[in-house]
């Protein structure tokens, strides 16, 4: 008798991280990542996620149900959306339903243990994420105000970035880069800090000279802002674009 190759069905698979990190959001939060050890199944994630209010009571709808989930390629992370209906000022799901979540109180995001993973099987715990809700940030990050601490030339030391708020942090990941003479610099970036630092270690030592921490205006914060603009724009402002460029270069040295 012909017996197929079995799969090993003993949970494994978990949550390893959820962003963002930090347990304060503000009340036009936009989304969550939500990082798995291991590639998930599709097609079930509306099923297993839910949003508790302050009494343990659910949230009507507050994420953006789309039926193409927002994975990426490995089915190993996905992006959850709060519904921008109930976050944008002058729409008829805000006014109507009210906003998700609201200054001042306290929720869990809760992810179930049954939901399968790529192997078809169940998680090997399920997940909790407290946190708390203050005002919302409709001011665009500014450049400006990011603070570069600069290696030193001959050494392997981190390029550091540190932002006044917490930003997106898998735009973080994707929307930073370092130039200098000859071009563009190899090395690994890193997040840390709640999403409030930037390091970046070069592949072979700093150069002395002058370099350039290059930032695509596409980068947000926790509420969407990007730079330059925010995402909670009234329906009766006019919306206008300051930046012609779409990126941002600040220049330090290697000494």
């Amino acid at each position: 008798m012909f017996e197929g190759r079995r799969v090993d069905l003993t949970p494994s698979t978990r949550v390893e991280q959820v962003y963002p990190s930090i347990d304060l959001l503000p009340d036009n939060q936009l989304k969550f990542y939500v990082h798995f050890s291991a590639s998930m199944s599709r097609g079930e994630a509306w099923r297993h996620i839910h949003l508790l209010d302050q009494t343990g009571a659910p949230v009507e709808l507050p994420f953006l149900e789309v039926d193409q989930e927002l994975w990426d390629r490995e089915y190993k992370r996905l992006t959850v959306l709060f519904d921008p209906g109930r976050i944008k000022r002058g729409l008829v799901p805000l006014a109507d339903a009210g906003p998700a979540i609201e200054d001042g109180k306290q929720y869990t995001l809760v992810i179930d243990r049954d939901w399968l993973d790529g192997r078809g099987a169940p998680l090997a715990a399920g997940f909790r994420k407290p946190f708390r809700v203050g005002p919302a940030d409709r001011t665009p990050p500014d450049t400006a105000q990011w603070r570069l601490t600069a290696p030193r030339a001959g050494t392997s030391d981190a390029l550091v970035v540190s932002f006044p708020k917490p930003m997106d942090y898998a735009l973080l990941m994707r929307l930073l880069d370092v130039s200098g003479a000859g071009g563009w610099i190899a090395g690994v970036a890193t997040v840390g800090r709640q999403e409030t630092e930037w390091r970046f270690v070069p592949v072979e030592p700093w150069k002395a000279g002058a370099y350039n921490l290059v930032a695509d205006t596409a980068l947000e914060d926790l509420a969407g802002n990007r730079i330059g603009r925010a995402f909670d724009v009234d329906t009766f402002e006019r919306v206008t674009e300051h930046l012609s460029s779409k990126t941002v270069s600040l220049p330090f040295h290697a000494r």
